[in-house]
């Protein structure tokens, strides 16, 4: 075992003045990492409130400024704006000369990869995407969440290095996306994250209404275990009645969400016709049994489910 003593952050070399333009709940968390990583964060942007407070709350004295005296100050500047607003950020700066030759540039957008930021390149930046592929809480719980957390990266390949380097000192771990795949890749995210807190929200709704006390201290273990097995097994560990074929169960679930949630229809619809497609094509759902599921689900007509139908909903 090595016994040279460690280095101080602080002192190693290369170490970079960060700015943030845009103190949502992201760029003051990724800050924060780079600063546990030896850079120094230097300026801030912020426009609500409630930015300000974050930003005074994860990167203390660090002073609150305008975006272009942000771009003055770093040598390294998080773009950390909703995607909507990314493209006229990039334009604007560029054309008010605030971009300086050989800054880096980061957004955090998963939509768009580094051409967003070719305003910025023909000011002399060096473009990198770097999108964290985690939620935030906009709280300090999210620079340790940021251990192990996957990246997606795009940038032009002499950036490659750089790029890598500053996710794995934030404790991430870079995958690479290629610029046209950047929609795709963030369309798969938004899918799998985002409405996967509608339908557990949805689901302690309707636990509620049944007269459960706890929802959430029900569904942690059933929807941790869901979680594990599908990241193990993909559609192999896809379970329920959907998956079984049981026509008449998923009849009566249509049934009482029409008298209970009718708003949930829709999305229960959705997803049952997903599963029961994902079922048939590996083999899980027999074909007999999808005539009539498929029946089911095409006009969500709530009929009665047969005698010993509901038993096992649970699997």
């Amino acid at each position: 075992m090595s016994t040279s003593p460690q280095q101080d952050p602080k002192d190693r070399p290369a170490r970079l003045a960060v700015g943030v333009v845009g103190a949502g709940r992201v760029g003051p968390a990724l800050a924060a990492a780079l600063q546990l990583a030896g850079h120094r964060p230097v300026a801030v942007s912020g426009v609500s409130d409630a930015s300000r407070r974050r930003a005074a709350e994860m990167l203390p004295d660090v002073p609150l400024v305008s975006p272009a005296q942000v771009l003055e100050r770093a040598d390294l500047v998080l773009l950390t704006v909703p995607d909507d607003a990314l493209p006229g950020l990039v334009e604007g700066l560029a054309e008010t000369g605030a971009v300086r030759p050989g800054q880096l540039l980061v957004h955090t957008s998963g939509r768009y990869g580094a051409r967003v930021l070719d305003p910025a390149l023909r000011a002399g930046a060096l473009p990198l995407a770097l999108h964290p592929a985690m939620t935030f809480t906009g709280t300090p719980v999210d620079v340790q969440r940021l251990a192990g957390c996957s990246f997606g990266v795009t940038a032009p390949e002499e950036l490659r290095l750089a790029a890598e380097a500053l996710v794995i000192e934030m404790g991430g771990e870079p995958e690479w996306i290629a610029e046209e795949s950047r929609p795709l890749y963030h369309a798969a995210l938004a899918l799998g994250a985002n409405h996967l807190v509608t339908l557990v929200a949805e689901s302690m709704d309707l636990l509620r209404v049944a007269g459960v006390e706890a929802p959430d201290r029900m569904l942690g273990p059933l929807l941790g275990a869901a979680l594990d097995n599908a990241l193990r097994s993909g559609d192999a560990a896809l379970t329920g009645p959907v998956a079984r074929g049981d026509a008449g169960t998923v009849a009566a679930h249509v049934s009482e969400l029409r008298r209970h949630a009718p708003q949930t229809v829709a999305g229960y619809l959705a997803m049952a016709r997903a599963t029961a497609d994902r079922a048939l094509a590996h083999g899980l759902l027999k074909p007999e049994l999808a005539e009539d599921l498929l029946g089911v689900l095409a006009d969500g007509t709530a009929g009665t489910a047969g005698p010993g139908s509901a038993e096992g909903d649970a699997r």
